[in-house]
Parts: structure tokens; sequence; C-alpha cells
């Protein structure tokens, strides 16, 4: 058995008429809004699980996107937040966003879990925008988030990241409730 030499991720191809890149998002609630957006369409489409993130720079410009593709993808790391992530490290070719100085935001709809906090760290993130939290999403979905640090919004800030929390939380947990609405329809 050969191993393959070639991981493939794809967004869905409704991305492509839902997001317009030219456009700009100067706010945090526009940039989340965004986000909540992807994790409704993402239900919606019957592509993913509710979850929505959106790489932008300081003056708003949408870098990239990324949306839950694990069961589609038949895989753990597709998270919304490193589909964006390795969307954005694809799309500016360098693996740390903030390399060049530009300040980077992730806005995602909801807290990231574990597995996408580790990769905040290392992704080269200044400014983390979030919708709902861990709470919202395990309540309202049965998802395990996972262990994280009981100070992770100052472990964050210790590395330099600015983490601002419950933007449009009401909207992204709306999101939230709509995937258990359609939990048994979806997949």
């Amino acid at each position: 058995m050969i191993l393959p030499v070639q991981i493939h991720l794809t967004l869905p191809a409704w991305t492509q008429h839902v997001v317009d890149m030219g456009r700009l998002y100067p706010t945090d609630e526009e940039q989340v809004l965004l986000a909540i957006e992807l994790s409704r369409m993402n239900v919606e489409q019957n592509s993913g699980g509710p979850f929505g993130a959106a790489v932008f720079t300081a003056e708003g410009r949408l870098i990239s996107i990324g949306v839950n593709r694990v069961i589609q993808q038949s895989c753990s790391a597709a998270h919304a937040e490193l589909m964006a992530y390795m969307t954005a490290q694809q799309r500016l070719q360098q693996f740390r966003l903030n390399a060049n100085g530009e300040k980077i935001t992730l806005a995602t709809s909801a807290q990231p879990c574990c597995q996408c906090y580790g990769a905040t760290v290392w992704a080269g993130i200044d400014r983390l925008l979030i919708g709902a939290r861990s709470e919202d999403v395990e309540s309202l979905t049965g998802f395990d988030e996972g262990p994280l640090p009981a100070d992770w919004v100052g472990e964050l800030n210790r590395r330099g990241i600015e983490v601002r929390q419950d933007i449009c939380r009401e909207a992204a947990r709306s999101a939230l409730a709509r995937y258990r609405e359609l939990e048994g329809q979806v997949y």
C-alpha cells in the first residue's frame, strides 16, 4: 500500500458565491457576522458543521474564510478556523500570517476549541473575535470543545493576541440552534 503524498481539503462551492473578497469589513461586528453567516450557510447547505471563520487585515480586508468540513473531508483538523488559517497561509505564502508586520484578525462564529486555540497561537494572529462561547456550543450542539487553560484569554493576551468575546453572540447562538434543529436531516 502506498501512502498518500498529498492532502486535499476543500471549501464548499457555495462559498464562492456568498463571499465578496473585494468588500471591506471594517468593524469587529461585520467580521464576526460574516463568520456567523458562513456557519449558518454551512448548515443550510448541508456541507459541514455549524462553524465559520474569516481572516482579515487590520483594515478589514478579507484574506480567507473557513467552514467546518470534518465529516465531508474525513479530517478531524478540518475545523473552520484551521481551514481559514490554511487558506490564508496558502494565499499569502507564509505560515505566520503576520510575519510581514501586518496585523491579522481571526473572526470566528464560536470560541475556538482546544485544537483551534493551539493553532491560533502559531498562525500569527493579533486579534481574535468570537461570537458564541464554548458553553453555547456544548449546550446547543453537544460537541466536546476539549480542555483549555483556565485563563485561556490571559494566555493569548500574554502572546500578544487581543481577544474580544460575545460579539453578536445571540446571532451565533441562533446558528448553533439551527444546526440542532436540523441535526437529524444533515449529513
